[in-house]
This record gives structure tokens, C-alpha cells and sequence, in this order.
């Protein structure tokens, strides 16, 4: 009777549709996930109970067969002899090259799959996988070769959702924000990442006086504060807490000098320790400071359920982080005999993600432009392109196709195909291909 009340529970609770938040580094992965009616993500722990969050992202081939381990599991057997650890999963994929095991040759991207794939079937007990609505990935550098990892992966993994999609830590954090109470982010926000090789801070910002709210973030690195021994990480010696605790106060007093700061988030490994006394007590004088390691998955979580539709508390703001589309990008055209403005691309999508496809008549001559709308306050400006030895016609009787893509975060490709007009004049097979900077 016990077991049937707690499977019906579980049952029920299933019922409901899931959608994950997964965010990756070279040293661990975690697990966030949510429901249409969640008030906030939760984070799968490896130890139920605890706040253990951290999924080691290693994997363990046993010797001399074709099985498999990962996570904690996958260093427990490495460490009893019983078979080969590969580490530094997100790195060996975005490199691209094979690993070598046991005189075998693996392919990067598809040990990373695995990865993951087994890693999510903890979350079982959670919600079947039909049950899956979407997923976003979260990793740290989301440049163009890691977009194409993740869509690798996300192929492979032949999920039951074709809404997968990706965000950097930058975004993951700006979502966390934007979903905590007002009050936390009316002024500046800093989120301080430790992983005792090096401290990220990020600062998150708002301009108010657009419309959407414009929020940024500026990021600098300090590598001044790599623990002596990272690889070992052995007990710190009180000299060593003073130093970290010291770098770190005046880390912190130059980001709040001059500034108002609303809040402060400290995350990662490098604080376990309890070094940073002094420093704290600065961060707290009037702002609200909270520790934690799990911000990027549930940060990812609040992403996803924006792009499935289960919440728009993000629609009032345009975030412009480093993955994003900085400008309006579009063109003057003529519609129903009036001049008007065709948007092709919008600031603060993703650059990844954007791209469209469409057709226009040229009016005539050979020139079209594509107008460019920073929202950062500059003024707009024209880009100019010509369709050189494209075929003379009439006014109005030649038909372009216009193909156009980010190829980088600051980077546009317009490709230009002449479709003629009907039998009337049929395409000269010319195309035209135009790259330019955004900035």
C-alpha cells in the first residue's frame, strides 16, 4: 500500500510538463529544473538531502571492456584502478580533437554526450522524458565552435523536444536577476565567480531611460587571486586566506567605488574555506550579499521557460550581453506604395540565432542598404552594397533574395542571389556577398 501511494505521488507529479536548465564547465555539470508553475527552479542533488549540487564531468571506461561510468561513480572506479578517467570533457569537445583510450580513438563530442545523457537520467525519478518541454545549456565562453558543440550534442541525444537552445553564463545570470524581487537589482548588481584559478566579476547594469530597459554587463577577470597549489588544492594556511581575503577587499572596493550596488552574489569552489572575512564584511555594508553555487542553473531554467512562453518577466527588458545582437538590423522598402521600415534581425537575440531569409524587388540601379540601429544611444547608419554587372532591366523586374547571418557577435554576412523576374527575365545566376563589422 506504501509503495503504490508514493508511485501514484510520483505519478501525479510527473504529469506536469519539465523543463531543464543544464549548465556545463570543464569540472562539473548541474542539473536545474522547473514546471509551468514553479515559483523557482530547484537543483538536482548528487546526495539527496544535501546541497551537493556539482556533477563531476568526467567519465571512466573500465579496463579492457566497453562500459562506461560518470560523475562520482566514473572517479570512484578511476581512483580504485579499475579503469581510465577522462577529464576536461567541455574543453576536449570545443577542441574537436579525439581521445585515445586503451589503444581505442573516441570521438570528443560524442564522450560529452554521453556525458550528459547519463547525467540526465538521474532526473527519472523527477519526470519521465516524454515529459521533457525544452532545455537550455549554459556554459561560461559561447563562442561559434562551442554553439556548434552543443548543436552536435543536442542532435545526439534524440531528445523528446526539438526546444533546445543555449545561453552563456553572462545571460544565465542576467535571468537569475531579472526573476528576483526588484528591489535586489534596482541599482547596480555584482556577482563575484571563484574557482581558485581566477575571479570573475560581473557587473550588471540598466538604462532606464529606454524603452525596452537596456541591461549590460561589463566583466573583468583577476588572475591575481590563483591559489599557489589550484591542481592540488590543499588546506589553505591562514597566510594564504589573508592574502586571498586582502586581494579580494580591494577587488571589491574599486567595482563599488563611486557606485551604488544593490546586491552581490559570491559563487564557486573558492570560497568553501570561509577566507573572505574582511571582504565580507565591506560587500555587506547596506547591500544584500547571498553565497551559493547553483545561479547559472536556475539562471538557464528562468531562460527557458521565457522561450517557451511560461513566463515573460523578462519582456520589458533587452539584454545586450556579449552573445547578443547589439543593433536593429533592417532595410527601407517600399510597402503598398509607401516607404517603410522591414526589420530583418532585432537587438538583443542571441547573434547564433539570428538570420532570415527573404525576397525583394529592386526598385532600380544596383544598390540596396541595410540600416544599422545601435541601441546603445549612437546613431543609426547606412551600409552600402553593389550588385556589380548585375543584368539592366526595367524599373522594378529584377527579384533578390537576400540571405543574412551573424557569422560573430560583431560580425554580418549578406549574401545577394539574382532571381530574375518570371520568364519575362530570367536570373543571371549572379551572386553578391557583402561582410561587415557591426561596429
Amino acid at each position: 500500500m506504501m509503495l503504490l501511494e508514493k508511485t501514484e505521488g510520483i505519478l501525479k507529479k510527473n504529469s506536469r510538463r519539465i523543463a531543464i536548465g543544464y549548465d556545463l564547465c570543464d569540472s562539473y555539470a548541474q542539473i536545474s529544473y522547473c514546471f509551468p508553475d514553479s515559483k523557482e527552479p530547484e537543483t538536482l542533488a548528487v546526495v539527496t538531502g544535501t546541497e551537493q549540487f556539482n556533477i563531476p564531468l568526467v567519465l571512466c571506461k573500465k579496463n579492457g571492456v566497453n562500459q562506461w561510468f560518470y560523475g562520482r561513480e566514473a572517479l570512484k572506479f578511476a581512483g580504485e584502478g579499475e579503469g581510465v578517467l577522462v577529464k576536461d570533457l567541455l574543453s576536449l569537445a570545443r577542441e574537436g580533437e579525439p581521445v585515445e583510450i586503451d589503444g581505442d580513438s573516441f570521438d570528443s563530442v560524442a564522450l560529452l554526450t554521453l556525458f550528459i545523457k547519463r547525467s540526465m537520467s538521474a532526473l527519472g525519478m523527477i519526470a519521465p522524458p516524454e515529459y521533457l518541454e525544452g532545455i537550455m545549456f549554459t556554459a561560461d565562453d559561447l563562442d561559434k565552435r562551442m554553439v556548434d558543440v552543443f548543436s552536435r550534442v543536442a542532435a545526439n541525444l534524440h531528445l523528446k523536444t526539438d526546444k533546445i537552445f543555449f545561453q552563456s553564463h553572462v545571460e544565465s545570470f542576467y535571468y537569475y536577476t531579472v526573476y528576483q524581487p526588484e528591489e535586489l537589482w534596482t541599482y547596480e548588481v555584482l556577482l563575484c565567480d571563484y574557482d581558485n584559478r581566477r575571479m570573475k566579476v560581473y557587473a550588471l547594469n540598466s538604462n532606464r531611460k529606454t524603452t525596452p530597459v537596456v541591461m549590460y554587463i561589463d566583466i573583468e577577470q583577476y588572475e591575481q587571486m590563483r591559489r599557489r597549489e589550484p591542481e592540488a588544492l590543499t588546506e589553505m594556511e591562514e597566510t594564504e586566506k589573508h592574502l586571498l581575503d586582502m586581494q579580494f577587499l580591494d577587488i571589491v572596493k574599486e567595482k563599488c567605488k563611486d557606485r551604488i550596488i544593490s546586491c552581490a552574489y559570491l559563487i564557486g569552489d573558492g570560497y568553501k574555506e570561509d577566507w573572505a572575512s574582511e571582504s565580507l564584511k565591506y560587500l555587506c555594508m547596506g547591500r544584500r550579499v547571498f553565497m551559493g553555487n547553483n545561479l547559472y542553473g536556475k539562471g538557464a531554467c528562468y531562460g527557458i521557460r521565457e522561450k517557451l512562453g511560461w513566463s515573460e518577466a523578462g519582456k520589458n527588458y533587452a539584454f545586450l550581453g556579449l552573445d547578443k545582437l547589439k543593433a536593429n538590423i533592417g532595410m527601407k522598402v517600399l510597402r503598398k506604395g509607401l516607404d517603410s521600415y522591414f526589420a530583418v534581425m532585432d537587438a538583443g537575440v542571441n547573434w547564433f540565432e539570428a538570420g532570415k531569409e527573404y525576397d525583394v524587388i529592386l526598385e532600380d540601379g544596383s544598390d540596396i542598404s541595410i540600416i544599422l540601429t545601435p541601441l546603445n544611444g549612437k546613431e543609426a547608419r547606412e551600409i552600402h552594397m553593389t550588385l556589380e554587372g548585375i543584368p539592366e532591366r526595367p524599373k522594378r523586374t529584377t527579384r533578390l533574395r537576400i540571405a543574412m547571418e551573424m557569422t560573430s557577435e560583431n560580425q554580418v554576412n549578406i549574401r545577394v542571389k539574382d532571381m530574375g523576374f518570371g520568364e519575362l527575365f530570367p536570373s543571371s545566376g549572379g551572386e553578391w556577398v557583402k561582410t561587415f563589422d557591426m561596429v
